[in-house]
């Protein structure tokens, strides 16, 4: 039985995935992996989801730190080095032990990425990988009277040579080491390169793991999605708690500069939860947070072609009684009097507002919310549309009827009121059956 259930479930996913797998096709994403992931138990697992990203037709940068692997190295030899504003003050020494853990890292990935075993998941994956010189740098220089020596910043990123690379299915791997024209190599931020890269190749994500699931709020839930002036706050914020040494701080800033240059979409996931990536991408709740230039959840005017949509959000209302039953035919015709929520093509809430000019009264009628979304301000925020809707109409109240929704709305200042304050239209269809509660709030 557990068997079957598994399979539903495997099915129905697979399904919902869909639109996704189309829409992600072709698209180029940069992932920003930190030296900190290819530690974990997990990486593998990120490796074999790399892997089916490629099979799917994404064309991915894959940009990789190095920070664990240079300490190692740096204890390893008893040489130690300082850090200005998170940057570390690179000598010739120093660098030499960066070169010998930044191959070490790469090859290790060129490695996992070759697998193909047999029942596995890189079975038959037939990845090629790049390593190139495609990121041109110079030297940060004396900053704040510090000689940073050897450490560097990103100068320029062939983007030309990169789009060779992915037009022909393979997987760029970039290090954050830096050539100049004069032949020097430069220690970089991983960070910087990977913001860099997505920003020159106008990559459609940026994609950044760190130790955390995402930006949490003040009580320790995720924050699915942020504008970058939101995450901004939360920058200034950890800066304040754990400083440049946090992934997620330094993940963070990356993704906010990507949004400001253009880049549609940052993401930030775990590197310690296994499939974080396929269900960030794959599924609408995602498993990290998400920066973007504007909200990929909007309220507005229903359409004709939303009618699927609102007849699976309120059929299960409608059959356990809570909603008068609408047909299709109804609701096309009624169709211009709803609002919507729609997340990624998906309608997750729905409110109707009917006016009775001549009263200046409204009916805010077929409020709901998807399961799934009840525990958020949805459906406060649908109220307040349609009240906005209602004013811009010249309406002075809405009333609401309810069988079991009084204390919400009461709640929310709406107020008991009886059938005899209802426009004479709407008195005359009133239900004596249903004996809805009538609930009315003032708006002007």
């Amino acid at each position: 039985m557990q068997v079957v259930q598994d399979s539903k479930q495997l099915v129905n996913w697979f399904r919902s995935s869909a639109p996704y797998i189309n829409a992600h096709r072709n698209k180029t994403f940069v992932l920003m992996l930190g030296g900190e992931a290819l530690e974990t138990d997990n990486f593998q697992h990120i490796i074999n989801d790399i892997a089916l990203l490629n099979s799917l037709g994404v064309k991915l940068v894959l940009v990789h730190g190095v920070r664990p692997q240079i300490q190692k190295q740096l204890d390893l030899h008893g040489y130690q080095t300082a850090f200005q504003n998170g940057v570390r003050i690179t000598d010739e020494k120093s660098l030499t032990l960066i070169k010998q853990a930044v191959g070490t890292v790469q090859i290790e990935l060129q490695a996992r990425l070759s697998m193909g075993l047999a029942n596995s998941p890189m079975q038959g994956a037939s990845i090629r990988t790049v390593v190139s010189n495609v990121v041109t740098a110079q030297p940060i220089g004396v900053k704040d009277g510090i000689d940073h020596c050897l450490a560097g910043k990103v100068r320029r990123i062939d983007v030309e040579g990169l789009k060779i690379h992915l037009d022909m299915g393979s997987i760029p791997v970039i290090s954050p080491l830096g050539f100049s024209v004069t032949g020097e190599v430069f220690n970089l931020l991983a960070e910087d390169v990977a913001t860099q890269v997505a920003i020159d190749l106008q990559a459609d994500k940026l994609i950044g793991f760190c130790s955390h699931t995402g930006v949490l709020d003040e009580f320790g839930e995720l924050i699915s999605e942020l504008l970058p002036e939101q995450a901004q706050l939360h920058v200034d914020l950890l800066a304040q708690q754990g400083g440049d040494a946090s992934g997620t701080l330094r993940f963070l800033r990356a993704g906010i500069a990507a949004c400001k240059a253009g880049v549609t979409r940052s993401h930030l996931i775990s590197y310690y939860q296994e499939g974080a990536l396929l269900k960030e991408l794959f599924t609408r709740d995602g498993s990290g947070s998400q920066i973007v230039k504007e909200s990929s959840e909007c309220i507005r005017t229903a359409t004709i072609n939303d009618i699927g949509g609102l007849l699976e959000l309120i059929e299960p209302l409608e059959k356990q009684g809570v909603l008068v039953k609408r047909s299709r035919e109804l609701l096309e015709n009624e169709i211009h009097h709803f609002q919507i929520v729609e997340l990624d093509g998906m309608v997750i809430g729905c409110a109707a507002l009917y006016p009775f000019k001549d009263e200046k009264m409204g009916e805010l009628a077929c409020l709901v919310s998807h399961p799934k979304y009840r525990r958020s301000a949805r459906a406060d925020n649908l109220v307040e549309h349609v009240e906005r809707k209602a004013r811009e109409l010249g309406l002075e109240s809405i009333f609401v009827l309810t069988t079991q929704s009084i204390h919400w709305f009461r709640e929310r200042g709406f107020n008991f009121t009886n059938i005899n304050e209802l426009p004479a239209a709407k008195k005359e269809m009133y239900n004596l059956k249903r004996n809805s509660k009538v609930l009315l709030r003032k708006i002007s």
